[in-house]
């Protein structure tokens, strides 16, 4: 077994590593500290397992290579903004095209059509509106079916995440709702209007609903964000037919899951969400999302409105909808994210799930594989959890913070709040044995530090 002490001696060892190598973005985090706090523009910048943050010059395809000249195998792709590769060439003509002819005049523009258009044709939903990030887009989800219900509570599942929305930061403890640890600046006691359940309990999920209260359930199809757990065979389904039955809407928040095919997880497994939403790589990196609707919600979001009466919804925001957001979008469903694209991320996919299993039984490791189309989770334990309490006890934040130093000092980028991976049209077979030997490395060093 693996002891605390031998693990911070591993980690004490790659991080010097890590500093030796990386003289350029140490110096360079020195200087932006003194006028970005905490040194990053975004302080989630520094959540990664480094001693400090890598300062990236570029990104080409599936690699990215850093101030200091290291090379990386991008298997986090911006934690999924960069699916599709980086420096995706008609992305970048599109967005200076437009850039040259203005990037926003609040006025939509005929490629607005186009791409509402493509987005139904795609997804499904008939009707369609923008936001600048999948933050947005749920919350103007969840302020519209509030509306439409005339419901005020709204249903997430343990250990989501849908970005900044305040709703969803509540979780389980000991089976009893409480809103997440570390909260800044929360005034409001969320559990008042936020219920939660267990991922993959049908019977907490009825219960959850019979109230009569709740306006929508929000969900991924599959969590992604406390590690990846896969749905129960029939889970969603049920999940349609209780929310139906309780006069509930569905939400499903398809910005991770958008790995799955060309039309996210609900497209392949013929899932009817009342509310689809999708943000980070729709329009490959510049910030945009989309939700679309069916027309009977439609309907009954412009009876809604005319029950309200005029004013401020409180829905939207300026640069929503924009035109270089628009073009970029335009050139993602157009030109890059075809089924050739998807072929090429799910063959990639599939390959690595079989390396890293042969290799786990190669080494008889206490570890597991998922996968949700391109997206692909290493979970240090036996098998996959069914919900989130289960994948809690898996995590192991010392273990976890070696496994991603590790990498990084081996070339290889993982996203780094856990040990999830994804695979790009770009992401060529030698990445992959490259990403698999070096998780082989991690655990023969291990196996040392046992010994």
């Amino acid at each position: 077994m693996t002891t605390a002490s031998s693990l911070s001696h591993l980690i004490e060892a790659e991080a010097q590593r890590f500093t030796t190598e990386h003289p350029r973005s140490a110096a360079m985090v020195c200087s932006a500290a003194e006028v970005w706090r905490g040194g990053t523009p975004m302080h989630w910048m520094g959540d990664w397992a480094s001693p400090s943050p890598i300062f990236a010059a570029q990104g080409v395809g599936a690699q990215i290579t850093d101030v200091d000249g290291k090379l990386y195998d991008d298997f986090c792709l911006a934690d999924t903004p960069a699916m599709f590769g980086h420096g995706e060439p008609a992305v970048a003509r599109a967005i200076a095209d437009q850039a040259l002819r203005g990037a926003g005049f609040m006025l939509p523009t005929a490629t607005a059509v186009i791409v509402g258009r493509l987005l139904a044709e795609r997804f499904g939903l008939p009707l369609w509106q923008a936001a600048t990030t999948a933050s947005d887009a749920n919350r103007a989800a969840i302020r519209w079916a509030r509306a439409v219900t005339q419901r005020p509570v709204i249903l997430v599942f343990d250990g989501c995440y849908h970005g900044m929305v305040d709703d969803a930061f509540v979780v389980l403890d000991g089976g009893v709702a409480v809103m997440k640890p570390g909260l800044v600046g929360q005034v409001h006691d969320l559990t008042a209007t936020t219920r939660v359940a267990p991922f993959n309990d049908l019977a907490a999920l009825q219960a959850a609903l019979a109230p009569g209260d709740v306006a929508a359930v929000l969900a991924e199809p599959v969590m992604t964000n406390c590690g990846m757990i896969l749905p129960d065979p029939g889970f969603h389904d049920a999940l349609r037919a209780l929310t139906q039955a309780a006069g509930t809407l569905l939400i499903l928040d398809e910005t991770h899951t958008l790995s799955t095919g060309p039309g996210g997880y609900s497209r392949a497994h013929g899932l009817e969400p009342d509310i689809f939403v999708v943000g980070k790589a729709i329009a490959g990196g510049v910030p945009a999302a989309v939700w679309g609707v069916t027309a009977a919600l439609s309907d009954r979001m412009d009876a809604a409105a005319a029950r309200i009466g005029p004013g401020q919804s409180g829905i939207g925001t300026t640069l929503s909808g924009n035109a270089l957001a628009l073009a970029a979008m335009r050139a993602m469903l157009s030109e890059v994210m075809t089924n050739a694209a998807y072929d090429r991320m799910l063959t990639g996919a599939q390959k690595l799930v079989e390396d890293l299993r042969g290799m786990i039984a190669v080494r008889a490791l206490p570890w597991s594989v998922v996968q949700v189309g391109a997206r692909v989770e290493l979970i240090l334990a036996e098998r996959p959890p069914k919900n989130a309490a289960e994948m809690r006890e898996t995590l192991d934040d010392a273990l976890l913070s070696a496994l991603h130093l590790w990498l990084i000092n081996r070339g290889v980028l993982i996203a780094p709040f856990h040990t999830m991976m994804l695979v790009s049209p770009m992401t060529e077979d030698a990445a992959i044995d490259r990403l698999v030997a070096a998780v082989d490395g991690f655990a023969g060093a291990l196996e040392g530090l046992e010994a």
